[in-house]
This record gives structure tokens, C-alpha cells and sequence, in this order.
């Protein structure tokens, strides 16, 4: 079956003519055995020096990961609100075509449910002769599979993939706490440059738990 003639059946959470689109760009491929989708080229990984751990299972996040608990193991790190399956479709969509965005998980293939997860979102720039620069976000591992350094692992294939596109920095904003965490993998704070700020507009008392 070729993908002009597989059907999404998810098309109506966003126009037919950004379907359409995604469809033509090759931004969405269908599998048809499975019946789900992945956010990026599962084959990119494949090119990355990856520590596989029996049982668990490396993987680009699937428009199916709504079933696995991929929002419930994303509370565990911060607020996420009463997102329903259509409204997760939607903005896992929206990524897809946006292109940019590789979201990772790890998944304990007994369970199937997803138990970790990080982030890459590449940002197209005009400065360093039109690079790339990537952000770390969204790092969390399930409350019961903590200490068995799965938070390393999923930072570090974030890492690779940063290198993959060539990025000419990868940075990324956490609590106090986790700086050591993170300067163990090689993060670093820049002498005069190491200053957080934001301005928050929704969800002011939300707060980042631990989730290491």
C-alpha cells in the first residue's frame, strides 16, 4: 500500500490541506501494520553509538504514545493539565509537519508503557553563518525506574542528535539541583553568560519536581 493511500485517522484534528501537505513532504509516514506514526525517522537513531538495555526499547515518540503513558510519565516532571488524546494528537502533528522537534523515549517493552523521555528541539538561526542551535527540554524518567541511570542515557542520545544536525551549541535550563547532574555529562555554565530569566504567562505556580 503506498502512503498516498493510507489513511489517517486523525485527519480531522488539523486541515486536509496540511495533510495533505505533511503527506507530500514525506513529514508523515504511516506504518501500516502498526497503525502509528513516528514524530521523526526512527532510522536516525539507528546511525547514533546507543547503549541498548535489555527490555527497554529506544524510540522516536509515536502518535500512539498517548495509550502508554507518555503525558502521565511528563506529569512526574511538571504540570501538563487534562490534555485528551485528540488534543495530543493535534500537537504531536503540529510538530511533525513543523519539523524541528525530536522527542525520544524509552520504552519498557514488558509493560509498554513509555518510562522516560528527553527532548531536541533545533532552532534554525541567521547568526554563526546560518546555523543551528539545539535546546535541551522535557527530561524525565518514571518515579520507578530512578538510579538506574536512564536519565544519563536519554540525555546523552539527546546529545548525539545535536551533534547529528550539526548544532553549534546545545543548552538547556533546569533547577539548582540538577546542574551537577548535568555538568557530569558534560553541560558546562559559561563564565559571565550563565543567567536564567523568563517570563511565565500561564501556570505560574506550576513547579518542577524532581524526576531524575
Amino acid at each position: 500500500m503506498s502512503r498516498s493511500q493510507v489513511q489517517c485517522p486523525y485527519v480531522s484534528i488539523f486541515s486536509s490541506r496540511d495533510y495533505d501537505f505533511a503527506c507530500n513532504m514525506g513529514f508523515i509516514e504511516k506504518s501500516v501494520e502498526e497503525d502509528e506514526i513516528n514524530l521523526f525517522n526512527p532510522t536516525i537513531l539507528d546511525r547514533l553509538s546507543i547503549s541498548h538495555v535489555a527490555g527497554l526499547l529506544i524510540r522516536p515518540l509515536k502518535s500512539t504514545d498517548y495509550d502508554k503513558g507518555f503525558l502521565v510519565l511528563l506529569s512526574q516532571l511538571t504540570d501538563v493539565g487534562n490534555v485528551t488524546k485528540e488534543q495530543f494528537l493535534n500537537r504531536f502533528y503540529s510538530m511533525k509537519t513543523a519539523d524541528g522537534y525530536y522527542v525520544v523515549v524509552i520504552e519498557d517493552v514488558n509493560s509498554g508503557k513509555v518510562i522516560a523521555c528527553a527532548s531536541l528541539v533545533v532552532e534554525q538561526k541567521f547568526i554563526h553563518n546560518c546555523s543551528l542551535r539545539g535546546r535541551l527540554e522535557d527530561v524525565v524518567v518514571n518515579n520507578n525506574y530512578r538510579g538506574k541511570s536512564l536519565g544519563k542515557l536519554v540525555v546523552s542520545i539527546v546529545v548525539q542528535l545535536a551533534r547529528y544536525f550539526r548544532c553549534y551549541k546545545l543548552s538547556l535550563d533546569c533547577v539548582d539541583r540538577l546542574v551537577p547532574f548535568y555538568e557530569n555529562i558534560g553541560f558546562k555554565r559559561e563564565t559571565n553568560n550563565a543567567n536564567y530569566l523568563n517570563m511565565r504567562f500561564h501556570g505560574e505556580n506550576a513547579t518542577e519536581q524532581s524526576h531524575l
